[in-house]
């Protein structure tokens, strides 16, 4: 048994795995759901990057439309007539969404007709859909927040990436000319002979050339991806990890999660820490009070399962209750902290009350403080967090990925 399998089954008190089942509901009941967000996935690139887990394929036009259309009706098929849901915020990912940012304006004025958005609009782009062109379009569509997935400004972590160099005197220019809420950009840590210098300078860089949100995430190994990158050692990420952290906490910018930090108190970009979600389109999950659901990686097959007037539901996980207890603090985590009343607000009972002596242990091993009901992560918190990330995320979503980009619709699943 694995590290992340014995946290899993001391935390939920049981040893019952995650089980997967090919099944799915015909109608999603989120109605109730307070805190709910959308996300909707657009798969195609110009260039697929070995690096890259995502579920994605190369950019055809004709397809593209063809997926489109399919989404549009998934999205007709979860939404409820006559009634308008608030959610938190919309985010596009990929994948390019900027590839059919031509399209972007019409899926959102679908979405509009079942929900109303009260906290903006994100998209991903590449640093080449960074354009006067595209960035209007998209401006136009009511998109009030972009993510910028740079991964490095150093030409030679470029070149281990697999990613083409960029203009960034260009893109700056570019940014310039737009409004927008949040500007964030994306950057790949702990590569090969990667160093806080070279980490330090794209985050300057970043600030100085319109961003005013950083996203840092760690390299990791898929083991179906072709990527020939070596993952570093935990010794040495965690000590890039803290030295980042403290960096930017000495230079003033906000931390919003394990990852992200801005320079403004009003810029955020995260489509992850949110209580509940629906997700459109291939690969895209759903996550409810009860269930946890995600839609076929197989494009083709999306459509076609949309054609016939059903869900492209590939899988589904009923959670136990401390199954649900243990996604939502994982994922609350996300931001660094978590607050009690938030718990019982969702659960209907004390949080203390069912994790009570993992709180205290945490504190006594100096991974949480606690202020007023709200527990935050220390940066040794903070690495060990990412450490059963980096572990969950190897037990748990390799496994998961890795069987739905060979199969569309499984037969079944168990994460133990």
């Amino acid at each position: 048994m694995n590290v992340i399998s014995l946290v899993r089954s001391y935390l939920t008190r049981s040893l019952k795995p995650f089980e997967f089942k090919n099944e799915y509901n015909e109608t999603l009941k989120y109605g109730s759901c307070e805190s709910l967000g959308l996300y909707v996935h657009i798969p195609f690139c110009t260039q697929i990057c070995s690096f890259c887990p995502y579920c994605k394929e190369l950019y055809d036009r004709e397809k593209a439309d063809r997926y489109i259309d399919a989404l549009i009706k998934e999205i007709r098929l979860v939404g409820k007539k006559g009634m308008k849901k608030k959610v938190t915020s919309l985010y596009f990912g990929g994948g390019t969404p900027a590839l059919t940012a031509d399209r972007i304006d019409e899926i959102i004025s679908v979405i509009r007709e079942y929900f109303v958005i009260t906290d903006g609009i994100g998209a991903e782009l590449h640093p080449e859909n960074v354009t006067p062109e595209i960035l209007g379009t998209l401006k136009s569509a009511g998109v009030t927040k972009i993510s910028i997935g740079i991964q490095s400004f150093g030409d030679k972590f470029l070149s281990v990436l697999g990613r083409k160099r960029f203009d960034r005197e260009k893109m700056s220019e570019v940014l310039k000319s737009f409004d927008f809420e949040t500007v964030s950009m994306d950057f790949i840590f702990a590569l090969p002979n990667q160093t806080f210098e070279d980490l330090k300078s794209d985050i300057e860089l970043a600030f100085s050339s319109g961003a005013n949100h950083i996203a840092i995430y760690p390299f990791i190994d898929f083991t179906f991806t072709k990527s020939p990158i070596k993952a570093m050692d935990n010794k040495s990420k965690r000590e890039l990890l803290d030295r980042i952290t403290l960096y930017c906490q000495k230079r003033g910018y906000r931390r919003d999660s394990i990852w992200t930090f801005s320079n403004s108190a009003t810029a955020k970009y995260s489509s992850m820490t949110r209580e509940n979600f629906l997700g459109f389109g291939c690969s895209a999950a759903t996550l409810l009070k009860k269930q946890f659901k995600i839609n076929t990686f197989n494009v083709e097959e999306y459509i076609k399962r949309i054609e016939s007037g059903k869900l492209p539901t590939s899988l589904t996980l009923r959670f136990t209750l401390r199954q649900r207890m243990v996604y939502w603090l994982f994922w609350t985590a996300y931001s660094t902290k978590v607050d009690r009343r938030d718990f019982e607000k969702f659960f209907g009972v004390p949080l203390e009350e069912y994790y009570g002596e993992e709180i205290e242990l945490a504190k006594k091993l100096g991974l949480i403080t606690e202020d007023n009901g709200v527990y935050e992560m220390t940066l040794k918190g903070a690495f060990y967090y990412h450490y059963i990330e980096n572990y969950y995320t190897l037990a748990y979503i390799d496994k998961m990925w890795g069987i739905m980009r060979k199969e569309a619709f499984p037969e079944g699943m168990v994460l133990k």
